[in-house]
């Protein structure tokens, strides 16, 4: 295992059956790696159970929107002639925002992290191994890291919301964040100041790390400020994964 690839420390029923599914998975992975992170040689098996676990997480997510419509519409009807009702949907309201239920838009950084592609041939690089050509859990951990560090105010990768509970974990060459799986390139948006933003980003540890193995290797990164971008609503459950 090269340097690079020390490791970092780092939704009610339709959540529990996602955790539980991404847990065996977990397990197998370690198991099956003797506790090291498999990448790009990762069994056809392992793949099977990534994509029979993201099919039933799909499922489960959409009976989880529609009962949510439900509750809300409920919840609805109850305050229109409760004012205690009422009440407490509104002290709730009010923790939206800080909860990470509410889209916004801003100024921030953006990252994007990607595998290193093979040559013409189909051959990796010269003295290179599969492990030293792949986005690892840790430089997506570094990114975010950094983002918090630079006083980022919303995190997003990919298409969902960063929150406090959020972990995202490395299957094989995939990255599994609330349920999904998402394959690279991984992108992180984080609404803030763009220059205390990228301070941090250029002072992260691994992030200088993986800039090296970037350089040597053709990984992906780039990171771009703007002055208008977006992240969207957290919709999980209270438990992220």
């Amino acid at each position: 295992m090269s340097e690079r690839r020390l490791r970092a420390p780092a939704w009610g029923l339709a959540t529990l059956v996602v955790c539980l599914v991404a847990g065996l998975l977990l397990g197998t992975t370690r198991g099956v790696s003797e506790g090291d992170e498999l990448r790009a040689g990762d069994s056809p098996r392992l793949s099977d159970l990534v994509r029979a676990a993201q099919e039933s997480a799909d499922e489960l997510a959409a009976t989880r929107d529609a009962l949510a419509a439900e509750v809300e519409d409920l919840q609805d009807r109850a305050a229109a002639s409760d004012d205690d009702v009422a009440g407490v949907l509104d002290d709730l309201a009010v923790l939206e925002d800080p909860a990470g239920l509410v889209a916004l838009r801003g100024p921030g950084v953006t990252v994007t992290l990607t595998d290193a592609p093979r040559d013409a041939s189909g051959r990796y690089p010269s003295g290179a191994s599969p492990d030293d050509l792949v986005v690892h859990q840790q430089d997506v951990q570094s990114v975010l890291n950094a983002m918090w560090a630079g006083g980022a105010e919303a995190v997003a990768m990919q298409d969902q919301r960063i929150v406090a509970t959020s972990a995202p974990r490395c299957i094989g060459n995939t990255l599994l964040l609330h349920g999904r799986t998402y394959s690279p390139p991984y992108v992180v948006t984080a609404l803030g100041d763009p220059a205390r933003l990228e301070a941090a980003l250029d002072a992260e540890p691994g992030i200088r790390l993986y800039k090296q193995y970037a350089a040597r290797y053709q990984l992906g990164y780039t990171q771009h400020a703007s002055d208008d971008l977006s992240v969207p609503a957290y919709t999980g459950g209270a438990s992220a994964r």
